[in-house]
C-alpha cells in the first residue's frame, strides 16, 4: 500500500512538472513567408491574443522559401504537442502539384484547426485595352493575332492560377509574364507594359477607383464590399469560379484531439472579435472561422481542385518567364 502511495504520488508530482513544462513552453506560430504579407499579420495578431487564453507566451517565427514549402516542411516535421503551429494560404495546396517530390503531403502531414481569413482577388485591365467586363476580355483575347499578356507575382501564385483557371474556363490562349513579387508586376501594368493581372482587390480598388485601371470582376462568391460595383465572375458566366484565397491555423499530424479542439476554442474566440474585423479588413482581408473538420475538408476539396487546374494546363514550379523577367 505504502509502495502504491509513493508510486502515485510520484505519478502526481512528474504530471504537475509536465503542466508547468507545456505552460512555460511558448506557442510557436510558423510562417513559412516573409514578413508583412496576410498569413504574418494573421498570425500575429493571433500571438497576441492566445496568451492570456492559453496562459503561455506564442511568438511568430517567419521561415521562408520556396514558396512556403521550408517553413512548411518544418511544421510537419514538428512534434505534434501543440507547442508548433502553422499558419498559410492556399499555396499549400497548390505547392504540392506544382512542386516534383515534396517531403511532406499538404493534406495528410497537418491537423487543420480552424479557418482564419478570407482574401478575394479581382481581375483588372489596363484603360488602353478597352474592356470593362469579362465577356469584353474574352473577346478581345480571341481576336487578338497574338496573346494578350498578363502578370503575376510569380508561377504558382493564385494570382497566376487564378488566370490559368479563367483560360482554362473560358476557352482563351494568354502570355503570362511572371515577375519576381508584386510591386515590379504592379508598375508595368500600371505603364500598360503588361494589360491585365488578378489583384488582391483592397489593391485593386485603390487604382480602379482612380481611373489608372479597369475593374472587370472579383473572384468570390458575392460581390466585394471594397469594390461594389465590380460583378463577380460567376455573375459573368464564369462557372464554378470561387477563387478566394483561404489562410488558415494548422498543427503537425497527430496532435492530440483535445489539444486541436482547445486550440480551436480559443482562436475562434480571437476570429470573432470585432477588432479581428476591423484589423483584418485593413489589409483586404475577411476575418472567418470554422470548426476543425470544416477546414480540413476545404483543405482536402481545393487540393484537388488546384490540381486539377494545374495538370490540365501543364504548369509546373521550375517554368520560366516567356519574357525573360
Amino acid at each position: 500500500m505504502k509502495r502504491r502511495n509513493l508510486l502515485v504520488a510520484v505519478s502526481f508530482v512528474l504530471g504537475s512538472r509536465s503542466a508547468i513544462a507545456f505552460a512555460d513552453q511558448p506557442t510557436r506560430i510558423v510562417v513559412p513567408f516573409t514578413p508583412a504579407g496576410g498569413p504574418d499579420m494573421i498570425a500575429r495578431f493571433l500571438a497576441e491574443g492566445l496568451p492570456q487564453r492559453l496562459g503561455r507566451p506564442a511568438v511568430v517565427e517567419n521561415i521562408p522559401g520556396a514558396s512556403g514549402n521550408i517553413g512548411s516542411n518544418v511544421v510537419a516535421k514538428a512534434k505534434p504537442d501543440g507547442h508548433t503551429l502553422m499558419l498559410s494560404v492556399n499555396t499549400l495546396v497548390m505547392n504540392a502539384s506544382l512542386f516534383q517530390g515534396l517531403p511532406y503531403d499538404p493534406v495528410r502531414d497537418f491537423r487543420a484547426i480552424t479557418l482564419t481569413a478570407w482574401g478575394t482577388l479581382a481581375l483588372v485591365a489596363h484603360p488602353q485595352q478597352r474592356v470593362r467586363t469579362v465577356e469584353d476580355f474574352v473577346a478581345l483575347a480571341k481576336r487578338a493575332s497574338t496573346p494578350l499578356a498578363y502578370g503575376s507575382p510569380g508561377v504558382g501564385t493564385p494570382h497566376h492560377l487564378a488566370m490559368e483557371f479563367l483560360q482554362s474556363e473560358m476557352g482563351i490562349e494568354l502570355m503570362h509574364v511572371p515577375y519576381k513579387g508584386s510591386a515590379g508586376a504592379v508598375q508595368d501594368l500600371l505603364a500598360g507594359q503588361i494589360g491585365f493581372m488578378f489583384l488582391p482587390v483592397h489593391v485593386a480598388a485603390t487604382y480602379v477607383k482612380s481611373g489608372r485601371l479597369n475593374g472587370l470582376a472579383v473572384g468570390s462568391v458575392t460581390r466585394s464590399a471594397v469594390l461594389p460595383d465590380c460583378p463577380t465572375l460567376i455573375e459573368q458566366g464564369v462557372k464554378d469560379a470561387n477563387i478566394d484565397m483561404w489562410y488558415g491555423l494548422f498543427a503537425p499530424k497527430g496532435t492530440d484531439d483535445r489539444i486541436v479542439e482547445r486550440l480551436n476554442a480559443e482562436s475562434v474566440a480571437i476570429l470573432q472579435s470585432e477588432e479581428a474585423r476591423s484589423s483584418f479588413a485593413k489589409q483586404g482581408l475577411v476575418a472567418a472561422h470554422s470548426t476543425p473538420a470544416a477546414f480540413a475538408e476545404l483543405v482536402a476539396q481545393d487540393y484537388e481542385r488546384w490540381r486539377k487546374v494545374i495538370e490540365r494546363r501543364g504548369i509546373s514550379a521550375d517554368m520560366t518567364s516567356q519574357a525573360g523577367r
